[in-house]
């Protein structure tokens, strides 16, 4: 007799498939869904303009899990698990949290709010949530949790705090305007409380578009009226609702890479782990797609230094992966970039739209973001058509008037300027994905830049950096 789906582990997705990457590219789930917030509020074209020349808000209440973790051992557990370092970190402060597999492979990351003594709040895509939770059930840490799920599922359930960020080079002026006075002089990542229409809110100094900005959370049931005060005071400063279509791509100017695959589905050591998780979780209902494939699962699996997280990875601490991550630091890496797409050849790619039957097309790129999988890997080729690299996040930015995309390419095609080229579109007219059209693959020139791309974000970083 079959095991019923509800009890079903992703262990048993894993016995019970001849390959987890065929399971996983044939997934039916398509594209990343970002729930409740309309798509635009004006159209998407100025709502990103709006980060760079004025001032924007965005509504980050829906579509990431909150994980709380509270009690005595909650450092202690979040420290082992981290590769970040743990040392000078207090309540009042946030970091972006990664964690790895034992071989070293990245599982996920999240913002991590040291709200108060011994209570943490981890926000994020759910991959490093599951890890953490499972953690803190099986390793005899004396900590409860509270988890809050992002609203695929019901979209219309309250979730536990409102989550805005407004960001843009009026957001200072702005957020002063709504507080009565000057803004608290806190650090990057650190935290402080203002007000906002009577409302006592919490300020984390978050910039994404190159100057200061904030992220500002409470409880849910405030965040109604907090939101229509910021857009009231918002308007003399030009202010921008951002929808969801925009939303997702400012990660394309400030570089991160929002996507990876967690590396949990081979390794009898993540054996447990797997049959912990549900065959409803991320790991199990989440797609692959583009251009790279590969049989072996294993060739998806990312290092932090891919993933720009070199800087913030530190042997000052005992955590799951050190041991596999001391000896790859030995190794070389390929090295996060932006590429900056061939305006030429993305045209030919939607003019297929109209020049060629179904079926002859060019795969559909959707702007402004243009993710068809949860986890998106394109082939990166050399002139000589050889593999040395991987396109993952992928949109186009209005600000600088191009497609990007963010990758990670072998150092000695890492340098700006270099020409690769991107391979857009599955092989075999395509995946099975409901996302997925038949269609033909196309050659995409591309030029090599720099993480992050915009150089108003590039700068700020550099300051913050030297604060």
């Amino acid at each position: 007799m079959s095991t019923p789906a509800a009890k079903r582990s992703l262990q048993s997705i894993v016995d019970s498939v001849t390959n987890i990457t065929e399971y996983l590219y044939n997934n039916v789930t398509g594209a990343r869904v970002y729930p409740v917030v309309p798509p635009e509020f004006s159209n998407w074209r100025d709502e990103q303009h709006a980060w760079r020349e004025t001032v924007c808000l965005f509504d980050l209440s829906y579509h990431m899990t909150d994980l709380y973790i509270y009690g005595p051992d909650a450092f202690k557990l979040l420290s082992q698990l981290a590769i970040n370092s743990f040392k000078g970190f207090e309540p009042g402060r946030a970091k972006q949290l990664v964690v790895c597999t034992p071989a070293g492979y990245v599982i996920g990351d999240g913002i991590l709010f040291y709200l108060d003594k011994e209570a943490f709040q981890l926000v994020g895509r759910p991959s490093a949530h599951n890890w953490v939770q499972y953690h803190a059930e099986t390793g005899g840490y004396n900590v409860t949790l509270e988890r809050d799920e992002w609203s695929v599922a019901d979209p219309h359930r309250p979730r536990k705090v409102y989550r805005y960020q407004v960001q843009g080079p009026n957001a200072k002026a702005l957020l002063e305007k709504l507080n009565g006075g000057p803004l608290p002089d806190v650090k990057f990542f650190h935290m402080a409380w203002i007000t906002i229409g009577g409302h006592r809110v919490r300020m984390l100094h978050h910039g994404m578009s190159g100057v200061a900005g904030a992220e500002l959370f409470g409880p849910f049931e405030e965040g109604p009226a907090v939101k229509a005060a910021i857009l009231e005071a918002g308007q003399e400063f030009g202010i921008r609702h951002v929808g969801s279509r925009a939303y997702a791509t400012n990660t394309l100017e400030s570089g991160w890479i929002p996507s990876p695959l967690p590396a949990v589905y081979t390794g009898e050591e993540l054996r447990a782990y797997r049959e912990w998780l549900p065959a409803t979780s991320y790991e199990a209902v989440g797609s692959l797609g583009g251009s790279f494939y590969s049989p072996n699962i294993e060739d998806y699996y990312l290092t932090p230094w891919e993933l720009g997280y070199g800087s913030i990875l530190k042997f000052d601490h005992d955590f799951i992966g050190r041991a596999a991550l001391e000896e790859k630091a030995k190794e070389p890496h390929r090295k996060k970039v932006t590429l900056a797409w061939n305006g030429e050849d993305v045209a030919r790619a939607f003019a297929t739209l109209v020049t060629e039957p179904k079926g002859q097309r060019a795969k559909y790129i959707d702007l402004p973001l243009s993710q068809y999988a949860t986890w998106m890997y394109d082939k990166v080729l050399n002139r000589q058509g050889e593999l040395v690299g991987i396109s993952t996040f992928c949109g186009y930015s209005s600000n600088e008037g191009k497609m990007l995309s963010l990758a990670m390419l072998q150092e000695e095609y890492a340098e700006p300027g270099t020409e690769v080229t991107l391979v857009w579109g599955e092989e075999g007219g395509g995946s099975r994905k409901p996302s997925v059209e038949r269609h033909v693959q196309v050659e995409i020139r591309a030029t090599v830049g720099p993480v992050p791309y915009s150089e108003a974000a590039r700068q700020y970083r550099a300051t913050v950096a030297r604060r």
